[in-house]
């Protein structure tokens, strides 16, 4: 009797623990984080290296694609020096399969002056790039790497990767 007691006093607790264990687990909150706007642009089809480093954030509506990126400030950079690109404080414009349209706040100085790219879409190994009347392709390994603000990809004096470029300018647009 004695050993009744004595087993039935320490074990009577193991219910209410069990069912404690069993709240905090189903409860906890998931720590999965959210992926980067570099991740999201794989997750799209696109690589990485047509946004620079420095993305402070980003918005997506998942419903409609609409979609925000911020930096700290305005971006620019020289590509092997025949291309200047400048991001402003925010981009925005549309994500689908393959597509980034209706881009806002993405340029491209042509000669003398400043253009807007429109559209980005990528067929296959290559990467069109929009500014409205005209574009121009790009093979898509030329932007595995993400650009710097201030140098692009010769940094440091190091040369991270060439430009390849594809001279077909098209005016099909």
């Amino acid at each position: 009797m004695v050993f009744d007691s004595f087993f039935s006093g320490r074990f009577n607790f193991f219910p209410q623990i069990l069912c404690l264990l069993i709240l905090l687990i189903t409860v906890t909150p998931s720590f999965a984080e959210e992926p980067t706007a570099y991740e999201v642009l794989k997750s799209f089809n696109f690589p990485i290296g047509i946004l620079p480093k420095g993305v402070t954030g980003y918005d997506l509506e998942s419903s409609t694609g609409k979609f925000s990126a911020y930096f700290n400030g305005s971006c620019s950079f020289s590509l092997e020096g025949s291309y200047q690109l400048k991001y402003e404080p925010t981009i925005k414009g549309y994500i689908t399969k393959g597509k980034l349209s209706s881009l806002e706040g993405v340029s491209v100085k042509l000669f003398f002056m400043w253009v807007d790219i429109v559209e980005v879409s990528r067929h296959g190994d290559t990467l069109d790039f929009s500014v409205g009347i005209t574009g121009a392709d790009f093979p898509v390994v030329n932007f595995e790497e993400c650009p710097q603000c201030g140098c692009g990809l010769n940094c440091y004096g190091e040369n991270i990767r060439k430009i390849r470029t594809n001279l077909l300018v098209s005016s099909s647009y």
